[in-house]
């Protein structure tokens, strides 16, 4: 007997859950039809690149990270090993706006807390009073293990108040595009929650596990590439390599599900194009808010937990520079602003000294990032207001006043899912209310990590489960 399965949504989590009920057909022989709706024209969701003459310039997500494995393992069931591209060392520095200036962020700073005393130490970013604070970690007893905080409360009660501003709150924005002080520990940021409770202190766990890495350098099972990779040809690359293996029929797009209904055994999606149509099971690989649409007659409970989930919006604006453009030529991945220095950019990327190949000999490729939680009305400026805004923060920070060679702006609305206190115990509720409902499955970046590879990762489990649910003798074989 045939069995059909409806993935709503082609970001990348439902492309991962589409090709990995593919793989799971084809292993065993399974009797499964795919169907793949996406309400756009395109598909990859945020993930888009653009080749401009020689430049590779990324309208989303650049990379994904490798210590989550789950888009390393995809990318090497794709075939894609061999184009897969490390960050460049040479400039594996990250800058910090301080006072109009960029100062470099102390060696050995890992996102909250110093594993390295002189870097600290002579580094302009930090008050002496700031310093002794952050020092003081070592000395603080273990905090109370009373539920949630948020990653600025965190922040403050170890290390003080400068460690979250000038450095804790732009490197995690960078991520998150989030107000830290919204923003869940235990959603986002759970190790270091554990490091203190394990350690006591957060800088002695960060010690050890240098040590550990130090270790491993030494007896040469590093790992095989860096933190973050991309693809040669960009993320893009990761989407059309997927689209080609989907059979042909399966990908549906301008084709926006309107809304879905269970009679207790089967379920129909109806399109706004007028369609209906009738499936054994259902993925839904859509935004929060969007789920909590399709849902509201299915699961009002869940529908209004998910409503709940709230987004911010980011735009990129990618400039392109002659190297001699700039006074002193840029040395690194990038900068991260602080929120406190009231600025209209809360990040840049130096693209091309980040990844090789990204634009030509002499040339350099950045993109700023604008929006966020902290930055909710620069949104809402035009492309040119935009791009004027940010070549008035490079000429500020860098000296760059030339024309650049070329301008993109790309807007990603409501785009970040914001993890905010409490977000584990909403994501458990609307998990536990959906597993009534086994032929139903959420996948995203709403509920466990916002990375590509988190991404991926719920993609590929939300299919296995249904896969268990409706071919349950393979179950063996996915586990």
């Amino acid at each position: 007997m045939t069995r059909r399965i409806i993935v709503i949504g082609a970001g990348i989590s439902g492309l991962a859950a589409a090709n990995r009920l593919v793989e799971l057909t084809n292993e065993k022989s399974l009797a499964i039809e795919l169907m793949l709706l996406e309400a756009s024209p395109r598909l990859g969701g945020t993930i888009a690149t653009e080749r401009i003459d020689d430049f590779i310039v990324e309208a989303g997500p650049d990379s994904f990270i490798t210590e989550k494995p789950s888009a390393l393992l995809l990318c090497e069931r794709l075939g894609l090993t061999s184009r897969l591209v490390s960050t460049q060392s040479a400039f594996q520095k990250i800058y910090i706006v301080h006072r109009g200036k960029l100062e470099a962020l102390p060696e050995g700073f890992f996102l909250l807390a110093p594993t390295r005393f002189w870097s600290f130490i002579q580094s302009p970013l930090f008050s002496w009073a700031g310093k002794l604070r952050m020092a003081g970690e070592l000395f603080l007893p273990r905090g109370e293990m009373n539920g949630d905080e948020s990653l600025g409360s965190f922040v403050r009660r170890r290390f003080g108040n400068e460690a979250l501003e000038r450095v804790a709150q732009p490197l995690i924005g960078g991520i998150y595009a989030a107000d830290p002080d919204k923003l869940s520990l235990t959603a986002t940021m759970p190790r270091f929650k554990e490091m203190e409770q394990k350690k006591r202190s957060v800088i002695r766990a960060m010690w050890n596990e240098q040590r550990q890495r130090r270790r491993n350098r030494e007896t040469g099972s590093g790992a095989r590439w860096s933190l973050f990779v991309t693809l040669s040809a960009g993320m893009q690359e990761l989407v059309d390599t997927i689209a080609r293996r989907l059979p042909e029929g399966t990908v549906c797009q301008n084709t926006p599900a309107s809304s879905i209904s269970y009679d207790g055994r089967s379920w129909r999606v109806q399109t706004k194009n007028h369609q209906q149509l009738d499936a054994d099971a259902v993925i839904l690989a859509t935004p929060a808010f969007h789920a909590a649409e399709l849902l509201i007659s299915v699961a009002a409970q869940a529908a209004a937990d998910l409503k709940q989930i709230s987004y911010a919006s980011t735009a990129t604006v990618s400039l392109a520079y002659r190297s001699e453009d700039f006074p002193c030529r840029p040395d690194s991945f990038g900068f991260v602003v602080p929120a406190v220095e009231g600025r209209k950019i809360m990040a840049c990327t130096f693209s091309s000294l980040k990844y090789p190949g990204r634009a030509p000999e002499g040339q350099i490729l950045l993109r700023a990032f604008v929006g966020g939680a902290l930055q909710r009305a620069l949104i809402n400026d035009g492309d040119a207001t935009m791009e004027r805004n940010v070549r008035a923060e490079l000429s500020s920070l860098l000296g760059v006043t030339a024309q650049p060679l070329l301008s993109r702006v790309y807007r990603h609305p409501n785009s970040m899912p914001q993890y905010h206190v409490g977000h584990d115990v909403r994501i458990n509720r609307i998990e536990t209310s959906l597993s009534q409902i086994p032929t139903l499955v959420l996948a995203g970046s709403a509920y466990h990590g916002v990375g590509i590879s988190d991404c991926v990762r719920t993609g590929e489990e939300a299919a296995e489960k249904i896969v268990n649910h409706l071919e349950p003798n393979s179950k063996s074989a996915l586990t």
